[in-house]
């Protein structure tokens, strides 16, 4: 433990030293170097985000911490304590911004989603049971809802006659996903409703073909796919999407494709991109029943996870949603 403690002193100590010799040498501080040096999005966000929080000035450790409207005047005491003249490197005032606004607004974005996860679902609440209303309306505008309390609910894949109960592991949060999911993007939710009611195989290839036995491909034949409940799958994926956010993982993607506070909105396609996804994902693992759906999860966010280790990824699905957030 002793041994450790001093190395990473000795590396800390080794890391300034090295930074003062490189400063000395090009006449620019790190701040400058990444900036300069690095493509606006994830890849210069992020370094300048762990330059700041590892920087041994306090009002730089807190520069990622303020307020939106205080931006402005944080880059010119960032400007000010590294002696940079504003006048001479414009652009890098530009460019701080840039950063910063994703930066402050990734942590806001997380403090908005926590709340309406944390907001539990209230049939007393006329605007609650209104989404919820109008989540059916999309989903199956040709079939009235007979009554509030219904097990029509189950045919859009809530587990009971009253989908209230559902909503107790995300609460809000995951009935505005599906909201979000079947109002703009109603075309693609309701096809994903409709296979998960009627579930396809997906077209077995022919090296595929060629390595069944015959008694594995009578038997496949006879076999029926799986489908699974739609609304209860949204809320899972819903609190997917919510792992990916608080730990960081979708900085990779939000500092891509928005290019000032990263929003609600960016989440909410965020979700309708995942649910799309892990539809074509779980029709390829062609599970042998419902029970495998976790394994299924499970592998379907660890992809996820590894395409966002590369810092020039966007997850950009070419659907309605997505549009705007594409051409940002």
């Amino acid at each position: 433990m002793f041994v450790q403690v001093c190395l990473y002193f000795y590396c800390k100590c080794l890391w300034r030293c090295l930074k003062f010799v490189v400063r000395k040498l090009t006449g620019q501080c790190e701040l400058q170097r990444i900036c300069y040096n690095t493509k606006p999005g994830a890849a210069r966000t992020m370094k300048i985000e762990a330059s700041l929080k590892g920087s041994k000035s306090k009002r730089l450790q807190t520069s990622v911490n303020v307020h939106p409207d205080a931006i402005e005047k944080t880059i010119d005491d960032i400007m000010e304590l590294k002696r940079i003249n504003p006048d001479v490197n414009p652009q890098l005032g530009v460019s701080l911004q840039a950063c910063l606004l994703q930066i402050v607004g990734y942590r806001n974005l997380i403090a908005e989603v926590e709340k309406l996860r944390r907001e539990p679902y209230d049939s007393e609440n006329p605007q609650h049971e209104e989404m919820l209303l109008k989540l059916w309306k999309c989903l199956k505008p040709n079939s009235p809802l007979k009554a509030r309390i219904s097990k029509q609910w189950c045919e859009i894949g809530f587990q009971g006659d009253d989908p209230k109960t559902d909503f107790r592991g995300m609460g809000l949060l995951g009935l505005y996903n599906l909201v979000y999911f079947a109002e703009w993007d109603t075309e693609i939710a309701q096809q994903v409703l409709t296979d998960s009611l009627h579930p396809k195989y997906r077209e077995v290839t022919k090296k595929e073909l060629s390595q069944l036995s015959k008694a594995e491909w009578e038997k496949k034949k006879f076999d029926k796919a799986i489908g699974y409940s739609f609304a209860i799958v949204g809320i899972n994926i819903t609190d997917l999407a919510y792992n990916l956010l608080v730990s960081g993982a979708l900085k990779t993607h939000f500092y891509n494709v928005a290019p000032e506070a990263p929003t609600l909105t960016h989440f909410q396609q965020t979700f309708c991109y995942l649910m799309h996804e892990f539809h074509k994902f779980w029709i390829d693992e062609d599970p042998l029943d419902i029970m495998e759906f976790n394994r299924v999860r499970e592998k379907f966010y660890k992809r996820i996870l590894r395409q966002l280790q590369n810092p020039e990824m966007a997850l950009c699905p070419h659907f309605a949603a997505s549009e705007s957030l594409i051409n940002m």
